[in-house]
């Protein structure tokens, strides 16, 4: 099996489980190049999350947010103003696109990103909110913007 070796019934469920951030720290959207990592865990306290928030280093509208369960296994992943993914059957997802977790192959597959979950895909500070509400954390950590973002 892929990394963190899910069935796919198990990502689906830690996907839908509900969840809250775990401390009361105050974090800061990254700048150029920055990463974000905040600690999350599910309302009835049995997993633990991890929401990644990755910025690039040149072009200040990329951007991959990432919901990672039981440490490793990445559940849901979107990529903004990035390269094309070209998934493993060759066909190719330009960006936005949104990865979400396959039994046997982890996050290689790309769709199309849902404009029913991502109203507005160059307001990176409404995609982190659009990729919360995605990813069912409720109860969201305190973000603050930083300078570009």
């Amino acid at each position: 099996m892929a990394e963190g070796n899910l069935s796919q019934g198990e990502a689906d469920a830690l996907i839908q489980i509900e969840k809250r951030w775990r401390d009361d720290l105050v974090y800061t959207y990254p700048g150029v190049g920055g990463l974000l990592t905040v600690p999350l865990i599910s309302i009835d306290c049995r997993e633990e999350f991890i929401l990644d928030v990755r910025r690039g280093r040149i072009d200040l509208s990329k951007v991959t947010h990432q919901l990672r369960g039981r440490v490793v296994a990445i559940l849901v992943r979107v990529d903004i103003a990035g390269p094309p993914h070209t998934n493993p059957d060759g066909v190719v997802v330009p960006c936005p696109h949104i990865h979400l977790y396959k039994e046997n192959f982890g996050d290689k597959w790309a769709q199309p990103l849902p404009p029913s979950y991502f109203s507005n895909v160059t307001d990176l500070w409404q995609v982190l909110h659009d990729f919360m509400d995605f990813c069912r954390v409720v109860e969201k950590p305190q973000i603050e913007r930083g300078l570009f973002s």
